[in-house]
């Protein structure tokens, strides 16, 4: 193992150290977490690293990649959701809907260069942040319509649709869903120095061609989360019985 990988390893191990003592002494729920995660992680991108260094040129290849991608991030929110059986649909026709307008748009314009490396990166950063995005709106629906069941319940009382009854609550939702990715763009240079720009540059691209490719990456993220979340909250609204809100 090579001096970089030592440091490497004990720098991750410090980190986690780090966070799992925090957590410990603060009691708080599953303070394992974050070292299990990041184990899990490291697997997954050593694996992930070897399988597209195989795979990075073929169009096919790319395709199934994100194909799996995609099919754990739905998965993923689901579970978060209430459970595969009942979320996975809403979840994977909600995030389709937003990746794929935004692919159209971004390799459509020429905005991006349509390649199978293009296609992998900004495939793969859509996908995940659009999984973010569906668990954030669709768990603060639904802990919004258990808060204000009271209200939800009254307009039902009325005559209402589902849907008409649980209208506000939806925009919220999909307002408090979009927060994390608004901040990150607006604080973009300022505060934040975004993965996508950092390694074009690392990687010998001018820092100006590397602006132009993550501009371009967080308006497609800020679109493809828009339409997840209108998507799937919106699939969500029809709500008659009030929701179980718990921790997944």
């Amino acid at each position: 193992m090579t001096d970089a990988a030592w440091h490497t390893l004990l720098g991750v191990l410090l980190l986690v150290g780090v966070a799992t003592a925090v957590l410990v002494v603060a009691r708080a729920e599953h303070p394992w977490a974050p070292a299990a995660a990041i184990l899990r992680g490291a697997a997954q991108l050593a694996a992930i690293s070897l399988v597209l260094s195989g795979v990075i040129r073929s169009p096919l290849l790319i395709a199934a990649a994100l194909t799996v991608m995609f099919v754990v991030a739905v998965l993923t929110a689901a579970r978060r959701l209430g459970g595969v059986a009942a979320a996975a649909l809403p979840v994977g026709v909600s995030m389709a809907v937003g990746i794929v307008a935004t692919g159209v748009v971004v390799f459509g314009s020429g905005a991006i260069e349509l390649s199978p490396r293009y296609a992998l990166a900004v495939g793969g950063i859509v996908i995940g942040n659009a999984m973010t995005i569906a668990t954030i709106s669709g768990r603060r629906f639904r802990e919004l319509v258990d808060d204000r069941w009271d209200e939800v319940e009254g307009w039902l009382a009325l005559g209402a649709a589902p849907r008409r009854a649980t209208e506000r609550l939806v925009r919220q939702a999909v307002s408090a869903a979009l927060v994390p990715t608004v901040d990150q763009t607006k604080t973009t240079g300022l505060v934040t120095l975004p993965g996508a720009f950092v390694g074009a540059v690392f990687g010998g691209v001018s820092p100006l061609e590397a602006g132009r490719f993550q501009i371009v990456v967080l308006a497609a993220i800020a679109a493809a989360g828009a339409c997840t979340a209108v998507c799937l909250t919106r699939w969500l609204a029809p709500v008659r019985v009030r929701p179980e809100v718990g921790s997944r």
